[in-house]
């Protein structure tokens, strides 16, 4: 048995032309309209779902949702799952802390690995996991050179020249030493010998 959409009730006609030319609502909501008003027009499921480059599956739930809950019935519910615990001025504190140099703080190490942080954040009375301070950070721009060292790199490849300098007095590039008596090609690399040798 083919699925098909209920008739409309009054005024859930001329509602649902304007949800599918909308420009101010959610993307995923006018497409959820239009998969209704082809269904109305007398498009198949099939038919629908090529039309609209969606699976058919997901043409059968929101006609089904559509018929048993109406307009409403096309708009996602709320997803279940615990909301973001953390507040703004948190999520700033894990980026400012992470930004600092750890001895400009007073701390005796010099760059910051994950557990220092949230050690460092505890103390401030934030607590928060390593894995969400990681994903404050990698949100940020933000990333880590290698799984404990902390590099302060932005993801963003424009990020330096979009910031500027920081300091005229430091040169762009190293000068090399080019001097031969700094290098000795002729150096044959070490090697194990036989104790007996």
């Amino acid at each position: 048995m083919t699925l098909r959409v209920r008739d409309l009730h009054e005024g859930e006609a001329e509602e649902l032309v304007r949800m599918t030319r909308s420009r101010t609502l959610g993307a995923g909501l006018v497409r959820r309209a239009q998969i209704v008003q082809h269904a109305v027009e007398g498009l198949s499921p099939p038919e629908i779902a090529a039309s609209l480059d969606v699976c058919k599956a997901s043409v059968r739930f929101w006609l089904k949702r559509f018929n048993a809950r109406g307009l409403p019935g096309l708009k996602e519910e709320m997803r279940s799952g615990r909301p973001p615990t953390y507040t703004p001025e948190e999520r700033s504190a894990v980026i400012t802390a992470a930004l600092s140099r750890p001895a400009d703080l007073d701390l005796p190490f010099a760059c910051w690995t994950l557990d220092r942080l949230v050690a460092y954040l505890s103390e401030k009375g934030i607590g928060m996991k390593r894995s969400r301070i990681s994903e404050i950070l990698l949100a940020e721009g933000l990333k880590w050179r290698q799984e404990e060292t902390w590099f302060g790199a932005r993801v963003d490849p424009d990020f330096e020249r979009k910031r500027g300098l920081l300091s005229t007095s430091t040169p762009l590039h190293p000068t090399a030493v080019l001097s031969s008596v700094l290098t000795k090609w002729d150096r044959k690399p070490a090697r194990a010998i036989p104790a007996d040798a």
